[in-house]
């Protein structure tokens, strides 16, 4: 899929949202990708997470296991799962930690891919990735739908995106929005 047939399809699913939003990492954007309303969609979340899968298999990366942060990436990190035919699992945020809850763990050295839904400042990803090696696992790969920052996150692994772009966010002081007194939404999961 191009990032144009990536754009399309949020667009048909009234997934690309314009607006004023609060993201999940605290700044503030007119632009916010609603993944949700594309991948309660069966057949849409099999094709994204088969063509996430694909850029693994093309880079001959090994994966013992995905993982992804509640609740964003669980659906998608389950379509990958299936396509890479690993197992699949989430973390939680509990009193502001990120853990592997429910019986999940993982081992030594096993070969994590970290798949989020959209990334903006890596933040979620970089909580995830620290639990994990804390729990002595090796992430060898991080993918997500969307990368809102044109590829300008780093997490010292390889890492792919179906739609890459810069979309402007502000932090709330400095939003142009707020200054208009426009109130922001918040449509993301984290509190």
């Amino acid at each position: 899929m191009l990032q144009e047939d990536i754009r399309e399809l949020f667009k048909r699913n009234n997934a690309l949202l314009n607006g004023h939003f609060k993201l999940s990492s605290g700044l503030h954007s007119d632009t916010y990708f609603q993944s949700a309303l594309i991948l309660q969609h069966p057949k849409e979340a099999e094709k994204l997470g088969e063509e996430l899968a694909k850029k693994i298999k093309e880079n001959n990366i090994k994966v013992d296991v995905v993982v992804s942060p509640a609740i964003g990436g669980i659906v998608i990190g389950q379509e990958i799962g299936r396509a890479l035919s690993v197992r699949a699992i989430f973390t939680e945020r509990v009193d502001g930690k990120v853990l592997l809850r429910r019986g999940f763990s993982v081992s030594a050295n096993e070969k994590v891919l970290v798949v989020e839904d959209v990334i903006t400042t890596g933040l979620s990803t970089r909580e995830v990735i620290e639990t994990l090696k804390a729990n002595g696992a090796q992430v060898v790969v991080v993918v997500s739908l969307v990368d809102r920052s044109a590829g300008k996150v780093d997490f010292g692994v390889p890492r792919f995106s179906l739609l890459s772009l810069e979309v402007k966010s502000y932090k709330e002081e400095d939003c142009p929005m707020c200054k208009e007194g426009s109130i922001a939404i918040k449509p993301g999961s984290r509190k």
